[in-house]
């Protein structure tokens, strides 16, 4: 919670760029990095400052060509993002990360829930989240397909990546049995609770469960490249929803108290 007492925590003014990773990400996160292949000639660049430059794009929503000349050039800071969102690299660092985060949290089960997608323009953001808010899975999908159907696409492709998983939330969008069926078949373990308001309800009721996700998606949001659709491909656009993930679980290690 972000009080005055712990401000000096948040405090990024003495970097360079607020979007930089300090001493304490970066001893989280440089591990994670593959080093060079063999062969060929010897690295040069230094992998600090390529996901520096990552971090500034992804904060900053600046085009690739805008990076800050004391930052790697576009070629270099594009290259290894292309690189690592072929070779899976952002998912490993994102799934160590968060196996960091759920030991931090000292929770060692999770009910997830699907969101109501986040839609932008010709794109659908369909996130699977944890019940402290933390991404588990993601897929980014064109937008006439209806969320019912890109959960189910969601569930498909998670390949048995978290069998700890007991129960699902879901709201009405989910409800009926194609997504009921599908959910079986995908995860035949795991109960499914469908959210739903209440006929006799009146005005705004918070709903429980459903703020989870919708807070999840407040907190990406807070980086500016994912603010509307820049990406051409689905791929890429999944990759910077990872890498604001990666973000967000760096930050909130390191400022534990």
């Amino acid at each position: 919670m972000w009080t005055n007492e712990n401000r000096t925590r948040y405090d990024r003014s003495k970097l360079r760029y607020p979007s930089d990773v300090t001493d304490a990400e970066w001893a989280l996160v440089g591990p994670l990095i593959p080093p060079a292949k063999r062969g060929g000639g010897k690295r040069t660049v230094e992998m600090r400052a390529v996901v520096n430059g990552l971090m500034y794009v992804l904060s900053t929503g600046c085009q690739w060509r805008a990076i800050p000349k004391d930052l790697p050039p576009k070629s270099t800071v594009h290259g290894y993002f292309y690189l690592w969102t072929y070779d899976g690299t952002l998912d490993r660092i994102h799934h160590a990360l968060y196996v960091k985060c759920r030991e931090a949290a000292a929770r060692s089960n999770a009910s997830p829930r699907p969101s109501s997608t986040l839609q932008i323009k010709g794109k659908k953001r369909h996130i699977l989240v944890d019940t402290i808010g933390l991404l588990l899975h993601a897929l980014v999908h064109p937008a006439d397909i209806q969320d019912r159907d890109g959960g189910v696409l969601v569930l498909r492709t998670m390949f048995g990546k978290f069998p700890f998983l007991q129960k699902l939330f879901a709201d009405g969008g989910y409800q009926g049995p194609p997504f009921r069926d599908a959910q079986k078949k995908a995860l035949p373990f795991v109960d499914t609770e469908i959210v739903k308001r209440s006929d006799a309800a009146k005005g705004f009721k918070v709903l429980p469960r459903r703020w989870v996700v919708e807070r999840t998606f407040s907190w990406l949001g807070r980086c500016r490249r994912l603010a509307k659709d820049f990406e051409n491909l689905n791929r890429k656009a999944l990759a910077f929803l990872h890498l604001a993930s990666i973000r967000l679980m760096l930050r909130r290690l390191c400022n534990q108290v």
